[in-house]
């Protein structure tokens, strides 16, 4: 029969043994690198994901991150080479190479960060300082950011970080400038403005001219072309009353008193301060127009028979 103290023993040694087994064993995630430290020294670099071994209670297992970190530079005065000021606002990207260097030199991400973001304010002033305000701008912007990429890869190598990439954000004048260009940049464009209203005034003053000139031609051709069809319509008026009263006499002086009976005697109104016997009423009393009465010629016939027929007003 088995004693209690053996059963008691026996249930220690599996209890350490899972504790030395547990303290001998650690995972190393796939975003991550692990530097394995024995009394403060470094003995081991684990750069693989998995299940790793280690010696139980004198081993200490520090992660490091292997991923692309971010470094936000804050906004800094730069002078160019054409000695003009400017607030270049920066970012960097970096990843830890050498994880046994990067603990040596730089020892944690945060004092890798303040050691990065001094080389890169170095950076910055060497090159931009080389280049004037225009390049930095507009016309090199690509080219120096990948200098000085180039320059801080070289100098965080000593920390076992490599740089991947180096963003220029913004690269403008102080406000104080910006506000004194933007102030020139609004005048100037104000002139210009004023300039084109007044050419556009101009413009369309001479277009107005030239328009109005041209009506005032275009009315008086017309006025004149319709004095000369109106005066040649009266002129063939005139030659055809001329060949009718050729033709019959007669008929013309009926024609005339049936017009002048139109015009004369208005709708309404028919009222006339005229004698009964005068040469306006001729027809009235004859219809051959003729004083006394008698038989009617052919001519004095047809006209009472065109007079009979004609509508009265």
């Amino acid at each position: 029969m088995r004693s209690p103290v053996t059963g008691i023993v026996a249930l220690v040694i599996a209890l350490a043994l899972v504790v030395i087994g547990y303290s001998s064993l650690f995972t190393v995630a796939q975003t991550e690198q692990a530097l394995v430290v024995r009394f403060g020294k470094p003995v081991d670099v684990i750069t693989e994901p998995g299940l790793n071994v280690k010696a139980p209670f004198i081993d200490n297992v520090i992660s490091i991150d292997k991923r692309i970190l971010d470094l936000e530079n804050p906004s800094q005065e730069v002078i160019a080479f054409d000695q003009k000021r400017l607030v270049v606002d920066a970012f960097a990207r970096y990843r830890i190479k050498n994880a046994l260097q990067f603990y040596q030199r730089a020892g944690t991400i945060q004092n890798a960060n303040f050691q990065l973001g001094t080389l890169l304010n170095a950076a910055l002033r060497r090159v931009l300082g080389e280049v004037t305000f225009t390049q930095v701008v507009r016309d090199e912007r690509e080219a120096l950011m990948r200098k000085i990429r180039d320059q801080l890869d070289r100098e965080a190598d000593a920390y076992g970080i490599q740089v991947v990439d180096v963003r220029i954000r913004r690269a403008d004048l102080p406000e104080a400038n910006s506000q004194a260009v933007y102030d020139r940049m609004n005048t100037e464009r104000q002139r210009e403005a004023a300039e084109f209203r007044a050419l556009g005034g101009q413009k369309a003053q001479e277009i107005k001219s030239k328009a109005d000139r041209e009506a005032t031609v275009i009315v008086a051709e017309a006025n004149s072309q319709a004095e000369q069809t109106r005066g040649a319509g009266d002129a063939e008026r005139n030659r055809l009353f001329a060949e009718a009263y050729g033709k019959d006499p007669d008929f013309f002086a009926f024609y005339r008193s049936m017009t002048a009976y139109e015009t004369g005697l208005k709708s309404g109104d028919t009222r006339f301060l005229l004698r009964p016997d005068s040469e306006f009423f001729r027809y009235f009393a004859n219809p051959s127009g003729k004083a006394g009465a008698g038989p009617e010629t052919p001519s004095a016939a047809s006209a009472t028979a065109a007079a009979a027929q004609a509508p009265k007003p």
